[in-house]
């Protein structure tokens, strides 16, 4: 059977948010076909970093304020929860409620936000490369989980939507572990499959009112979209959203993963309900260019040879020490730990062993840290 997913229009973040979700949700009979009475209902966010709803960093609470309700309606219980980059703690967690607008969201809704901590690791044999995970209590402690993505570009993996957003059940600075020992792309595209296997989702939703285009997923600019995006197939549900901005799912790791195993990769595997989107498909959104070196790998040379082309050819990390702080967050988050600060309090990186996952610019609170492409890249590599 096809996966089904449901687009529709939102001009903005206004009341008719929870009546167009509202729409969304009768192609599969309500929110009561995914939420019955009692159960605990995990709201998985994107809620990367300390930001405003309008800088088009996390799930706008606009959304989450309608999908609470929603859930609440059916006789469910609304727990919001996240693990965002950084330090897994409670006092951290409370700071990115507050700053991000859910923590209204709960003074007007009842909804918890989840302020527990906790991990679990578990085996699973099923992923083809994390047969062990370590995740979030919350996760495994909800009924139903509905992750609530946002739609952005990826410095690393081109995009981020609603395969990407579930790496937020690793707990905190575990993720830069995962980051170290899955550095190539498409080896961390296999991991985020795995995940979005595990977790199974029961129903997926984008907000793509305002997205963000550029150097996503925290220093991009926002974009107006204009979309909502409903599915329980949070694989469709990617085709649907890259194809909107003009993005082929060829460039985008996780749905080339997701083919390979046979999972929903293309728009003729599925079915597209709501409204056109040829009546606002966007133009000349901006992507971030990924730089696949793996041509290298048809050429028999030494490995020394071979790291000094990847280290000339591979985008690298540039630190605008002018607008930097010191706070020391790149060099907390640095999962190759190659990354000090000078006696000014200024990060110097060792690029030489830099792994390009690029933490460093999606966690930087004041945008300090720039994607620059080497000149090769960009004269030889389209």
């Amino acid at each position: 059977m096809q996966a089904k997913v449901v687009l529709k229009y939102c001009l903005d973040y206004t009341a008719n948010v929870e009546q167009l979700l509202r729409e969304g949700l009768a192609e599969w009979g309500g929110m009561s076909a995914f939420v019955k009475p009692g159960q605990k209902v995990l709201l998985k966010v994107n809620l990367l970093m300390k930001k405003r709803p309008e800088e088009a960093v996390t799930t706008h609470p606009s959304v989450v304020e309608a999908v609470v309700r929603l859930v609440q309606e059916a006789g469910g219980i609304a727990i919001i929860g996240d693990s965002p980059g950084g330090p897994y703690t409670v006092s951290a967690l409370q700071a990115i409620y507050e700053r991000s607008g859910l923590q209204e969201v709960t003074e007007r809704t009842g909804a918890i936000l989840n302020e527990d901590v906790g991990q679990t690791t578990l085996q699973y044999p099923e992923a083809k490369l994390a047969k062990s995970l370590t995740v979030t209590n919350c996760v495994l402690d909800a009924d139903v989980v509905i992750p609530l993505s946002k739609l952005k570009t990826h410095g690393m993996m081109t995009f981020t939507g609603a395969v990407k957003v579930l790496f937020g059940v690793i707990p905190g600075l575990l993720k830069a572990e995962y980051h170290f020992k899955m550095f190539k792309v498409e080896d961390f595209a296999e991991l985020l499959v795995d995940i979005a296997t595990w977790v199974k989702p029961t129903l997926n939703i984008m907000d793509g009112v305002v997205g963000m285009e550029g150097d996503g997923p925290s220093s991009g600019k926002p974009r107006d979209i204009g979309a909502l995006i409903l599915s329980t197939d949070p694989f469709a549900l990617d085709v649907v959203a890259t194809d909107l901005i003009g993005l082929k799912p060829e460039k985008v790791p996780t749905i080339m993963a997701a083919r390979l195993r046979g999972l929903t990769s293309r728009l003729n595997e599925l079915e597209l309900k709501g409204d056109s989107r040829s009546l606002w498909r966007i133009q000349g959104f901006v992507i971030p260019k990924a730089v696949s070196t793996n041509f290298l790998d048809m050429f028999p040379l030494p490995r020394r040879v071979k790291k000094f082309a990847l280290n000339r050819l591979r985008p690298i990390p540039i630190f605008e020490h002018e607008s930097c702080v010191g706070c020391g967050d790149c060099v907390n988050n640095c999962p190759s730990k190659i990354i000090t600060m000078n006696e000014n309090q200024r990060p110097i990186v060792d690029l030489e062993k830099c792994i390009r996952c690029f933490c460093c610019q999606e966690l930087c609170p004041h945008h300090s840290v720039k994607i620059f492409k080497p000149w090769l890249t960009r004269t030889f590599i389209k």
